[in-house]
């Protein structure tokens, strides 16, 4: 769970990344999203941008998507993949009116 507290671009979810040398060690990793809801608990329609940042690439998932007065709104009609190391980010056009809940199964790839 988020709150957009300010404007700027935040971090929702982190698929981990592999790391073997780790104490303990952590397996390669896919995260399958099953729900994105969205709830506007403000008194005014707010936009959200919702991305998915892999190694350098940005790819949009929603821009500027609407969800009006007091609202909430589930984002995803079908499952969504993240890959290991990806980044899903959220960005409001106002502060404090937005809260996220993503709802994901982790999948681990076993012992390495």
């Amino acid at each position: 769970m988020v709150d957009l507290t300010s404007t700027d671009l935040t971090t929702v979810l982190t698929v981990p990344t592999a790391n073997p040398g780790a104490t303990p060690p952590v397996p390669p990793t896919t995260d399958v999203v099953k729900s994105i809801l969205i709830c506007n608990d403000s008194g005014s329609t707010t936009l959200v941008d919702l991305e998915v940042v892999r190694s350098s690439a940005t790819f949009e998932l929603f821009k500027q998507k609407s969800v009006a007065t007091n609202t909430t709104t589930e984002l995803l009609s079908q499952p969504l993949v993240l890959q290991e190391s990806d980044v899903l980010k959220a960005q409001a056009n106002a502060a404090n009116q937005v809260h996220i809940i993503v709802s994901f199964m982790e999948v681990t790839k076993g012992q390495l």
